[in-house]
């Protein structure tokens, strides 16, 4: 077997299992703000696509993807983030994935060099595909806290020479997950900055990029600012999007990245060895998905009216503040995270993520000590039932 498995973490939901194996659930029905799996119903406009292209089911799918699917996403991309016409080439610079999580990982096994005593830097707490992907890349993964004092966001300037030197990915969160901080144009111009430098590969997970607050105010993406200080071939970015949250098609499994061609060329190179195409009525039914912002629309409107009815229940009695953007809640706990986590469940069957589960204890401490992610997912009823019963068992601690 391969010994880099054996460095593997459990994964958070499997901790969680064994932190409540022995909790006896308040008679109440549950309700789950753990794991971050859209619920608002999936388009119609969708599922029709998918069973007008089932013919597709007799073709072996390319690796690459349709070619009119890359072209709907270079489209997409471009207008999305303001991209210049024509700098984003679909044949070359795009590429469908089934989901990020599969591209997160499958991207540092095609790019990590393991010669060179690699370190792959990523965000604490993270998402924890980016420390499993590292770890069997034969890389070291190094954990860069995300303090409020800081905005949620790491303190690269922190981070020593040397340490870049052997940087040959960071993964970067925008919005993050699980604190919702957006990076700013200025923060990632940086990076850009010290990815030629240094020469390392900047892997951009955006996958929460289109659910906010503000219609006015999208969030901005790494290529974006890539082409505002002039690097309009991307060199050193890559971005990963995917429609599960966008529009509520987590079962879907679909995603693309899309960025520095030659980085893309050797990714499609490892891809077509590891034989994880995308079905054909699933890049059909993609193509509409990105064309349609009208359902998109509509899925930040109902976030909207959940965080608003959420954040008026809790902020009374806890520390909450609304995020950036994404569908996490990153409160701090008025008890230690783990004893919450249980007693939430004990008291009103409520579920959610205790944040030491979602970042590694560094020098600098463990920066999810103390808090929690809810994820407000569910329907607006429920996502306010759980606040009101939150509420309670805060109230009477």
């Amino acid at each position: 077997m391969n010994s880099d498995l054996n460095q593997l973490h459990p994964y958070p939901f499997e901790k969680i299992r064994h932190l409540l194996k022995e909790v006896i659930p308040a008679n109440q029905p549950a309700v789950s703000l753990a794991i971050g799996e859209p619920k608002h119903p999936t388009p119609d406009f969708i599922h029709q696509a998918v069973i007008e292209h089932l013919q597709g089911l007799a073709t072996y799918p390319a690796t690459k993807g349709e070619t009119h699917l890359r072209q709907v996403i270079s489209t997409w991309l471009t207008q999305r983030f303001q991209l210049p016409l024509g700098s984003l080439d679909p044949e070359q610079q795009v590429l469908p994935v089934n989901g990020t999580r599969e591209a997160l990982f499958a991207f540092a096994q095609a790019v990590v060099d393991r010669q060179h005593q690699p370190a792959i830097l990523m965000p604490n707490p993270f998402y924890q595909i980016y420390e499993g992907a590292a770890l069997l890349a034969g890389a070291e993964p190094v954990y860069l806290n995300c303090t409020e004092e800081h905005g949620f966001i790491p303190d690269f300037d922190a981070v020593p020479a040397e340490l870049w030197q052997r940087c040959q990915i960071l993964y970067i969160c925008t919005p993050g997950n699980p604190t919702g901080a957006v990076m700013s144009i200025a923060q990632l111009q940086k990076l850009i900055n010290l990815a030629q430098q240094y020469n390392f590969v900047i892997a951009s997970d955006e996958c929460y990029s289109e659910l906010y607050f503000d219609e006015t105010k999208p969030p901005v993406g790494l290529l974006q600012a890539a082409a505002q200080m002039g690097n309009s071939s991307y060199k050193h970015c890559v971005v990963f999007h995917s429609l599960s949250k966008r529009s509520n098609v987590p079962g879907m499994r679909s995603g693309f990245i899309a960025g520095d061609a030659e980085i893309l060329a050797k990714f499609l190179l490892y891809r077509t060895y590891h034989g994880c195409a995308m079905p054909p009525p699933f890049q059909a039914a993609s193509a509409i998905a990105w064309q349609d912002e009208a359902h998109v629309r509509t899925n930040r409107d109902q976030y909207r009216v959940k965080f608003e009815a959420v954040l008026e229940i809790l902020s009374p009695v806890m520390a909450v503040k609304k995020p950036d953007a994404g569908f996490y809640l990153w409160p701090t706990t008025p008890i230690d995270d783990q004893v919450f986590t249980k007693t939430l469940v004990a008291r009103a069957n409520v579920h959610i993520v205790p944040g030491s589960y979602l970042s590694r204890a560094t020098t600098a401490g463990n920066p999810g000590q103390n808090r929690v992610r809810m994820a407000l997912v569910a329907t607006q009823a429920e996502c306010i039932e759980a606040a009101q019963r939150i509420r309670h068992v805060i109230e009477n601690l």
